[in-house]
Protein backbone atom coordinates (compact mmCIF):
# COMPACT_ATOMS: atom_id res chain seq x y z
CA UNK A 1 0.00 0.00 0.00
CA UNK A 2 2.76 2.63 0.63
CA UNK A 3 3.97 2.28 -2.90
CA UNK A 4 0.44 3.29 -4.08
CA UNK A 5 0.51 7.14 -4.65
CA UNK A 6 -1.10 9.55 -2.12
CA UNK A 7 -4.44 11.17 -2.32
CA UNK A 8 -6.02 13.39 -0.20
CA UNK A 9 -9.88 14.14 -0.19
CA UNK A 10 -10.84 16.71 1.91
CA UNK A 11 -14.53 15.79 2.33
CA UNK A 12 -16.05 12.22 1.36
CA UNK A 13 -17.51 12.16 -2.10
CA UNK A 14 -19.90 9.59 -3.11
CA UNK A 15 -18.55 5.98 -3.25
CA UNK A 16 -18.51 5.78 -7.03
CA UNK A 17 -15.44 8.69 -6.96
CA UNK A 18 -14.09 6.86 -3.82
CA UNK A 19 -13.93 3.13 -5.49
CA UNK A 20 -11.83 4.65 -8.39
CA UNK A 21 -9.53 6.70 -6.23
CA UNK A 22 -9.17 3.09 -3.81
CA UNK A 23 -8.43 0.93 -6.42
CA UNK A 24 -5.18 2.74 -7.60
CA UNK A 25 -4.59 4.78 -4.44
CA UNK A 26 -3.82 5.27 -0.99
CA UNK A 27 -6.24 7.75 0.06
CA UNK A 28 -6.53 9.40 3.01
CA UNK A 29 -10.21 11.51 3.33
CA UNK A 30 -11.83 14.06 6.17
CA UNK A 31 -15.76 13.68 6.70
CA UNK A 32 -15.28 17.17 8.95
CA UNK A 33 -18.04 19.01 9.82
CA UNK A 34 -18.37 22.24 8.35
CA UNK A 35 -15.04 24.02 6.20
CA UNK A 36 -11.74 22.23 6.24
CA UNK A 37 -9.55 23.79 9.33
CA UNK A 38 -6.23 25.54 7.04
CA UNK A 39 -4.24 24.31 9.61
CA UNK A 40 -5.16 20.31 9.46
CA UNK A 41 -5.39 20.95 5.67
CA UNK A 42 -1.30 22.25 5.99
CA UNK A 43 -0.38 19.34 8.01
CA UNK A 44 -2.56 16.50 6.09
CA UNK A 45 -1.33 17.73 2.19
CA UNK A 46 2.30 17.20 3.50
CA UNK A 47 3.43 14.48 0.83
CA UNK A 48 0.50 13.79 -0.99
CA UNK A 49 0.60 12.89 -5.05
CA UNK A 50 -3.24 14.33 -5.52
CA UNK A 51 -5.53 16.77 -3.62
CA UNK A 52 -9.37 16.06 -4.02
CA UNK A 53 -10.94 19.57 -3.12
CA UNK A 54 -14.02 21.55 -2.15
CA UNK A 55 -14.63 24.98 -3.01
CA UNK A 56 -14.65 25.74 0.28
CA UNK A 57 -10.92 24.81 0.15
CA UNK A 58 -8.55 27.72 -0.47
CA UNK A 59 -5.61 26.12 -2.65
CA UNK A 60 -3.07 28.70 -2.66
CA UNK A 61 0.89 28.55 -2.59
CA UNK A 62 1.23 27.93 1.19
CA UNK A 63 -0.68 24.59 0.55
CA UNK A 64 1.40 23.67 -2.31
CA UNK A 65 4.48 24.55 -0.88
CA UNK A 66 3.45 22.22 2.24
CA UNK A 67 2.41 19.33 -0.05
CA UNK A 68 5.32 19.08 -1.44
CA UNK A 69 6.92 18.96 -5.31
CA UNK A 70 5.55 15.34 -5.94
CA UNK A 71 2.13 17.22 -6.03
CA UNK A 72 0.80 16.32 -9.69
CA UNK A 73 -2.72 17.31 -9.41
CA UNK A 74 -5.80 19.22 -7.53
CA UNK A 75 -8.71 17.75 -9.16
CA UNK A 76 -11.52 20.02 -7.84
CA UNK A 77 -14.79 18.79 -6.90
CA UNK A 78 -16.75 21.34 -8.70
CA UNK A 79 -17.11 23.37 -12.13
CA UNK A 80 -15.99 26.64 -10.51
CA UNK A 81 -12.36 26.51 -9.78
CA UNK A 82 -11.93 29.97 -8.28
CA UNK A 83 -10.75 28.54 -4.79
CA UNK A 84 -7.46 27.47 -6.57
CA UNK A 85 -4.83 30.05 -7.49
CA UNK A 86 -4.53 28.13 -10.94
CA UNK A 87 -1.46 30.29 -11.94
CA UNK A 88 0.68 29.18 -8.99
CA UNK A 89 -0.14 25.42 -9.97
CA UNK A 90 1.23 25.86 -13.25
CA UNK A 91 4.30 27.60 -12.23
CA UNK A 92 4.80 24.22 -10.01
CA UNK A 93 3.52 22.02 -13.12
CA UNK A 94 0.80 20.77 -11.09
CA UNK A 95 -2.79 19.99 -13.32
CA UNK A 96 -5.78 21.44 -11.87
CA UNK A 97 -8.98 19.62 -13.02
CA UNK A 98 -12.59 20.58 -12.74
CA UNK A 99 -16.00 18.87 -13.26
CA UNK A 100 -18.08 20.63 -15.56
CA UNK A 101 -21.01 19.97 -17.76
CA UNK A 102 -22.30 16.95 -15.54
CA UNK A 103 -24.14 19.67 -12.89
CA UNK A 104 -25.84 22.05 -16.10
CA UNK A 105 -29.26 20.56 -15.59
CA UNK A 106 -29.23 19.65 -12.12
CA UNK A 107 -28.60 23.18 -10.92
CA UNK A 108 -30.93 24.61 -13.42
CA UNK A 109 -33.66 22.51 -11.76
CA UNK A 110 -32.26 24.26 -8.86
CA UNK A 111 -32.70 27.99 -10.40
CA UNK A 112 -36.51 27.22 -11.28
CA UNK A 113 -37.11 25.50 -7.83
CA UNK A 114 -35.84 28.81 -6.01
CA UNK A 115 -38.11 30.97 -8.59
CA UNK A 116 -41.54 29.29 -7.84
CA UNK A 117 -40.67 29.04 -4.09
CA UNK A 118 -40.32 32.48 -3.66
CA UNK A 119 -42.91 33.55 -6.19
CA UNK A 120 -45.09 31.51 -4.74
CA UNK A 121 -44.18 31.69 -1.07
CA UNK A 122 -43.69 28.04 -0.65
CA UNK A 123 -41.41 28.33 2.23
CA UNK A 124 -43.45 30.90 4.18
CA UNK A 125 -46.90 28.28 3.24
CA UNK A 126 -44.90 25.78 4.56
CA UNK A 127 -43.60 27.29 8.01
CA UNK A 128 -47.00 28.75 8.64
CA UNK A 129 -49.55 25.55 8.50
CA UNK A 130 -46.59 23.79 10.46
CA UNK A 131 -47.09 26.46 12.77
CA UNK A 132 -50.69 25.74 13.57
CA UNK A 133 -51.98 29.27 12.02
CA UNK A 134 -53.33 27.90 8.99
CA UNK A 135 -57.14 27.53 10.47
CA UNK A 136 -59.12 27.42 6.36
CA UNK A 137 -59.13 28.89 3.04
CA UNK A 138 -58.90 32.75 2.81
CA UNK A 139 -59.09 35.13 0.15
CA UNK A 140 -55.55 36.98 1.03
CA UNK A 141 -53.72 34.19 2.42
CA UNK A 142 -50.11 34.41 1.94
CA UNK A 143 -50.86 35.76 -1.92
CA UNK A 144 -47.87 35.49 -4.28
CA UNK A 145 -46.93 36.14 -8.20
CA UNK A 146 -47.73 34.69 -11.13
CA UNK A 147 -44.87 33.01 -13.23
CA UNK A 148 -46.15 32.34 -16.43
CA UNK A 149 -46.16 35.24 -18.64
CA UNK A 150 -43.82 36.83 -16.72
CA UNK A 151 -40.34 38.17 -18.25
CA UNK A 152 -37.56 36.24 -16.94
CA UNK A 153 -34.08 37.92 -17.21
CA UNK A 154 -30.57 35.82 -17.17
CA UNK A 155 -27.75 36.68 -16.27
CA UNK A 156 -24.63 34.83 -17.81
CA UNK A 157 -26.09 32.67 -21.03
CA UNK A 158 -23.53 29.68 -20.99
CA UNK A 159 -24.65 26.26 -20.52
CA UNK A 160 -26.43 27.00 -16.88
CA UNK A 161 -28.23 29.79 -18.17
CA UNK A 162 -29.56 28.79 -21.53
CA UNK A 163 -30.70 25.30 -19.34
CA UNK A 164 -32.48 28.20 -17.29
CA UNK A 165 -34.04 29.67 -20.57
CA UNK A 166 -35.52 26.01 -22.06
CA UNK A 167 -37.05 25.30 -19.01
CA UNK A 168 -39.10 28.97 -19.28
CA UNK A 169 -40.74 27.77 -22.61
CA UNK A 170 -43.04 25.57 -20.87
CA UNK A 171 -44.13 28.44 -18.32
CA UNK A 172 -45.05 30.65 -21.65
CA UNK A 173 -42.12 33.55 -20.56
CA UNK A 174 -40.61 36.13 -22.06
CA UNK A 175 -36.83 35.00 -22.05
CA UNK A 176 -34.02 38.26 -21.62
CA UNK A 177 -30.53 37.61 -21.17
CA UNK A 178 -27.19 39.44 -20.79
CA UNK A 179 -23.80 38.23 -21.07
CA UNK A 180 -20.27 38.90 -21.66
CA UNK A 181 -20.68 37.23 -25.34
CA UNK A 182 -23.89 37.67 -27.09
CA UNK A 183 -25.14 34.14 -28.01
CA UNK A 184 -26.03 33.59 -31.99
CA UNK A 185 -28.83 34.40 -33.92
CA UNK A 186 -29.70 30.33 -34.34
CA UNK A 187 -29.27 29.98 -30.20
CA UNK A 188 -31.75 33.11 -29.57
CA UNK A 189 -34.31 31.96 -31.98
CA UNK A 190 -34.13 28.18 -30.26
CA UNK A 191 -34.16 29.26 -26.94
CA UNK A 192 -36.90 32.38 -27.82
CA UNK A 193 -34.31 34.72 -25.89
CA UNK A 194 -33.92 38.52 -26.44
CA UNK A 195 -30.40 40.27 -25.45
CA UNK A 196 -29.94 42.92 -23.51
CA UNK A 197 -28.01 45.52 -21.60
CA UNK A 198 -27.60 44.38 -18.17
CA UNK A 199 -29.42 47.85 -16.95
CA UNK A 200 -32.44 46.91 -19.36
CA UNK A 201 -32.39 43.44 -18.18
CA UNK A 202 -32.98 44.98 -14.18
CA UNK A 203 -35.29 47.21 -15.15
CA UNK A 204 -37.49 45.03 -17.52
CA UNK A 205 -37.48 41.30 -15.83
CA UNK A 206 -39.96 40.50 -13.37
CA UNK A 207 -37.23 37.33 -12.25
CA UNK A 208 -33.66 37.95 -12.69
CA UNK A 209 -31.80 34.55 -12.57
CA UNK A 210 -27.70 35.21 -12.09
CA UNK A 211 -25.63 32.09 -13.88
CA UNK A 212 -21.73 33.88 -14.64
CA UNK A 213 -18.47 32.68 -12.64
CA UNK A 214 -17.06 34.55 -10.13
CA UNK A 215 -14.79 37.06 -11.49
CA UNK A 216 -12.72 40.30 -10.29
CA UNK A 217 -15.66 41.97 -13.26
CA UNK A 218 -18.41 40.30 -11.61
CA UNK A 219 -17.69 40.75 -8.29
CA UNK A 220 -20.71 42.72 -6.48
CA UNK A 221 -22.03 43.01 -10.22
CA UNK A 222 -25.46 43.25 -8.69
CA UNK A 223 -25.40 45.87 -5.75
CA UNK A 224 -27.46 48.61 -4.54
CA UNK A 225 -27.25 50.65 -7.37
CA UNK A 226 -28.85 47.20 -9.59
CA UNK A 227 -30.87 46.84 -6.96
CA UNK A 228 -32.97 50.00 -7.32
CA UNK A 229 -32.93 49.67 -10.77
CA UNK A 230 -35.11 46.37 -10.45
CA UNK A 231 -39.06 46.57 -10.25
CA UNK A 232 -40.37 46.42 -6.96
CA UNK A 233 -42.27 43.62 -7.42
CA UNK A 234 -38.92 41.89 -9.27
CA UNK A 235 -37.09 39.03 -7.57
CA UNK A 236 -33.51 38.24 -7.40
CA UNK A 237 -32.07 34.52 -7.96
CA UNK A 238 -28.82 33.66 -7.54
CA UNK A 239 -27.27 29.96 -8.00
CA UNK A 240 -23.78 30.91 -8.98
CA UNK A 241 -21.30 32.50 -6.96
CA UNK A 242 -22.65 34.29 -3.41
CA UNK A 243 -19.87 37.74 -3.86
CA UNK A 244 -21.89 38.30 -7.42
CA UNK A 245 -24.45 40.00 -4.98
CA UNK A 246 -23.93 42.53 -2.47
CA UNK A 247 -25.33 40.87 0.41
CA UNK A 248 -25.93 43.43 2.82
CA UNK A 249 -27.50 45.68 0.01
CA UNK A 250 -29.78 42.69 -1.07
CA UNK A 251 -31.02 42.53 2.82
CA UNK A 252 -31.47 46.17 2.39
CA UNK A 253 -33.49 45.73 -0.75
CA UNK A 254 -35.39 43.29 1.31
CA UNK A 255 -36.07 45.09 4.08
CA UNK A 256 -37.17 48.46 2.73
CA UNK A 257 -39.04 46.75 -0.39
CA UNK A 258 -36.90 47.71 -3.11
CA UNK A 259 -37.84 44.09 -4.69
CA UNK A 260 -40.25 42.01 -3.42
CA UNK A 261 -38.32 38.62 -2.97
CA UNK A 262 -35.27 36.41 -3.54
CA UNK A 263 -33.97 32.90 -3.37
CA UNK A 264 -30.31 32.54 -2.57
CA UNK A 265 -28.48 28.94 -2.72
CA UNK A 266 -25.03 30.65 -2.59
CA UNK A 267 -23.88 33.33 -0.25
CA UNK A 268 -20.78 35.86 0.29
CA UNK A 269 -19.08 34.77 3.36
CA UNK A 270 -20.27 31.04 2.74
CA UNK A 271 -21.04 29.09 5.14
CA UNK A 272 -21.60 32.26 6.71
CA UNK A 273 -24.47 34.42 5.59
CA UNK A 274 -25.72 37.95 6.50
CA UNK A 275 -27.27 37.64 10.03
CA UNK A 276 -30.09 40.09 8.48
CA UNK A 277 -31.20 37.79 5.55
CA UNK A 278 -31.91 34.97 8.21
CA UNK A 279 -34.52 37.54 9.69
CA UNK A 280 -36.45 37.90 6.48
CA UNK A 281 -39.40 36.21 5.41
CA UNK A 282 -39.41 37.08 1.37
CA UNK A 283 -36.12 35.41 1.13
CA UNK A 284 -35.52 31.25 0.62
CA UNK A 285 -32.32 30.40 1.74
CA UNK A 286 -30.77 27.28 0.56
CA UNK A 287 -27.30 25.31 1.96
CA UNK A 288 -25.49 25.29 -1.67
CA UNK A 289 -27.80 22.49 -2.77
CA UNK A 290 -27.05 23.33 -6.98
CA UNK A 291 -25.78 19.91 -7.93
CA UNK A 292 -27.06 18.14 -4.97
CA UNK A 293 -28.54 14.91 -6.71
CA UNK A 294 -27.76 11.72 -6.19
CA UNK A 295 -27.02 11.18 -9.90
CA UNK A 296 -25.19 14.32 -10.37
CA UNK A 297 -22.52 14.18 -7.49
CA UNK A 298 -21.99 10.53 -8.53
CA UNK A 299 -21.24 12.09 -11.52
CA UNK A 300 -18.93 14.67 -10.31
CA UNK A 301 -17.34 12.04 -8.02
CA UNK A 302 -16.27 9.79 -11.05
CA UNK A 303 -15.10 12.54 -12.71
CA UNK A 304 -12.94 14.25 -10.69
CA UNK A 305 -11.48 10.61 -9.87
CA UNK A 306 -10.85 10.29 -13.28
CA UNK A 307 -9.33 13.03 -13.52
CA UNK A 308 -6.63 12.04 -10.54
CA UNK A 309 -5.86 9.11 -12.19
CA UNK A 310 -4.90 9.54 -15.49
CA UNK A 311 -2.52 12.27 -13.90
CA UNK A 312 -1.09 9.55 -12.24
CA UNK A 313 -0.94 7.32 -14.87
CA UNK A 314 1.16 10.02 -16.83
CA UNK A 315 -2.01 11.28 -18.92
CA UNK A 316 -3.45 14.41 -19.57
CA UNK A 317 -7.05 14.49 -17.86
CA UNK A 318 -9.69 15.09 -19.81
CA UNK A 319 -10.88 18.24 -17.74
CA UNK A 320 -7.67 19.88 -17.49
CA UNK A 321 -8.19 23.68 -16.48
CA UNK A 322 -4.36 24.76 -17.29
CA UNK A 323 -3.52 22.50 -20.32
CA UNK A 324 -0.37 25.19 -20.43
CA UNK A 325 1.06 23.15 -17.86
CA UNK A 326 1.61 20.52 -20.52
CA UNK A 327 3.83 22.43 -22.35
CA UNK A 328 5.39 23.40 -19.56
CA UNK A 329 6.41 19.26 -19.56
Amino acid sequence: MSNKPKVLVTSRIPEEGMRILEEYCHVKVFDYEGVFPRDLLLKEVKGVDAIVCLLADRIDDEVMDAAGPQLKIIANYAVGFDNIVVDAATKRGIMVTNTPGVLTDTTADLAWALILATARRVVEGDKFLRQGKFKGWKPMLLLGTDVHHATLGIIGFGNIGRAVARRAIGFDIKVIYYSAHRASEEVEKKLNAEYRSLDDLLREADFISIHVPLTKETRHLIGERELKMMKKEAYLINTARGPIVDEKALAKALKEGWIRGAGLDVFEREPEVAPELLQLDNVVLLPHLGSASYATRAKMATMAAENVIKVLKGEVPPNLVNPEVVKRR
